[in-house]
């Protein structure tokens, strides 16, 4: 009964570390030296755990292209109150932020602009010596 006790918070704390690392670091999916300026249409809205996922369809080679954009967590955003009502599909935006490693169509985004010069802080996963808050 005394190794159980010692072996539940053992593998307690494993599991918790665990599920830690598979949360990326800006590092291991994004490159810095790859800004981004995506100018499009919005097609989707996700706001789920752990991050929220903007669908913007681009034009590319004269053909359009959705890109998937990463923003931060749904709680962080309504906190700042973006919610989904904010980002209308079919809205024509700009977002600045950073591609990934391996070329794919998909971004963290760093800030949003309306066709209108409404913005948006995204607060997606921060760059390396970059603040994870709002601008200044």
């Amino acid at each position: 009964m005394r190794l159980l006790t010692l072996v539940v918070p053992a593998m307690a704390s494993m599991l918790t570390a665990a599920g830690a690392l598979a949360h990326h670091a800006f590092s291991t999916e994004f490159d810095v030296n790859r800004q981004v300026t995506l100018q499009g249409k919005v097609v989707k809205v996700e706001l789920i755990n752990p991050h929220s996922w903007i669908h913007v369809e681009v034009m590319q080679d004269g053909k359009p292209v959705v890109w998937m954009v990463e923003g931060g967590s749904p709680n962080a955003l309504v906190r700042r109150g973006i919610t989904k009502n904010s980002i209308p599909i079919g809205s024509e935006i700009v977002i600045r932020g950073y591609g990934t490693r391996d070329g794919a169509n998909k971004a963290v985004g760093r800030e949003m602009t309306f066709a209108d010069g409404r913005a948006l802080f995204l607060g997606g996963t921060a760059a390396p010596g970059e603040e994870t808050g709002a601008p200044k």
